[in-house]
């Protein structure tokens, strides 16, 4: 029975490892920048102040963008001075109301706030510092692809051992496991990836699907954003952002262990859901390291695949390959706790990030 599930483990790391390169000759890369098209950007911001300045003056010198806004969102600290200071336009937002989380609602209020004749809004986090040219360039994906949502992925620096463990499985994830073009004009909810640090959306389409008010309550905001898009006749999907942004998400492992516990629980739909990924990655990803242990040469094959996936994956999106990948069936299990935390803090109800639960009064 071991031996099987070796053998079925290293065959799902291989066919992984091989999907991860054709993704990452497929993905797409930024083209020709948007022309004669009004580009508003919109940063919500909560306790900010540490970062928010320098994101800002990488927002300011892009061109082709009418506006700058940042949505203070209840902050305590010096967040909406900062912002100012450096050139944004400030808008003080209000409590969440009763059904929706903090971020869609500071996001709705940023959308209200748009100049009327911006027809691409780009949402960038506060953590996030932009290349420039990048947001003409985002907007130039939307323009020359026919594309209504396109979320470039940053990226992502990782510093404490923490983040390199665990930061690099977002990249891999969707590149080991999405069909990026097939993804991009499906309309199955499960074909689907964003990241909110850096999204840029049609704004007619986004009113059509309901705008904010669509994902009021979904602590994965960006995903939902992309599925509600779909659902509204639109497309888009994932793109490759390194070249235009880079973000530090997370600083260390609290911040890590608190970031990824807030959002883990809602990934897969349901406990079940989350439990079937777990273990499908742990028998494809953790099996088989532990019998090439033992000596097994089909185990030492899916170890070594495992290792390729995350190689090919941190060249493809200017991560770190060696000797971090080297640790994949660590980060995997690292991955399984993070999940199995955030399913039983929830349930719990004790969730919060930034001093708001993570679930929205009713």
């Amino acid at each position: 029975m071991t031996g099987r599930l070796t053998t079925v483990g290293s065959l799902l790391a291989v066919a992984g490892a091989v999907h991860a390169a054709v993704n990452a000759r497929r993905l797409r890369r930024p083209g020709a920048p948007a022309t004669g098209v009004a580009i508003s950007v919109l940063v919500p911001a909560r306790d900010e102040a540490l970062v928010i300045d320098e994101c800002v003056r990488h927002l300011i010198g892009q061109d082709g963008v009418a506006e700058v806004i940042v949505c203070d969102d209840g902050s305590g600290d010096a967040t909406a001075a900062v912002a100012a200071a450096a050139g944004a336009r400030v808008i003080g937002g209000s409590p969440p109301p009763a059904g929706w989380l903090g971020k869609p609602w500071a996001c709705a209020q940023l959308v209200a706030a748009a100049d009327a004749g911006s027809e691409i809004l780009v949402f960038v986090d506060a953590d996030v510092h932009l290349r420039p040219g990048a947001v003409r360039a985002a907007a130039g994906l939307l323009q020359h692809t026919g594309l209504d949502l396109v979320s470039p992925f940053p990226r992502q620096v990782t510093v404490t051992p923490a983040e390199r463990l665990v930061q690099p499985l977002l990249a891999w994830s969707w590149l080991t496991l999405l069909p990026l073009r097939v993804a991009e004009r499906s309309s199955r909810p499960s074909l689907g990836a964003a990241t909110g640090q850096f999204l840029a959306v049609r704004r007619s389409v986004l009113e059509r699907a309901g705008g904010f008010g669509a994902v009021r309550d979904e602590v994965l905001d960006d995903l939902a954003l992309l599925r509600a898009i779909k659902a509204a006749g639109g497309h888009g999907g994932v793109v490759d952002g390194t070249e235009l942004a880079a973000c530090r998400m997370y600083d260390g492992w609290p911040a890590v262990r608190d970031g990824y516990s807030k959002s883990l629980w809602a990934a897969f739909g349901s406990p079940v859901g989350a439990g079937a990924v777990v273990a499908t990655m742990t028998l494809a990803y953790v099996v088989p390291p532990l019998a090439a242990l033992r000596g097994s040469r089909i185990g030492a094959l899916g170890y070594a695949a495992g290792v390729a996936s995350r190689v090919v994956a941190a060249r493809r999106t200017r991560g770190r390959a060696f000797p971090d990948a080297l640790a994949h069936p660590v980060s995997i299990v690292a991955f399984g706790a993070l999940t199995l935390r955030s399913l039983r803090e929830h349930a719990r109800g004790t969730l919060r990030w930034k001093g708001r639960p993570v679930t929205p009064a009713r």
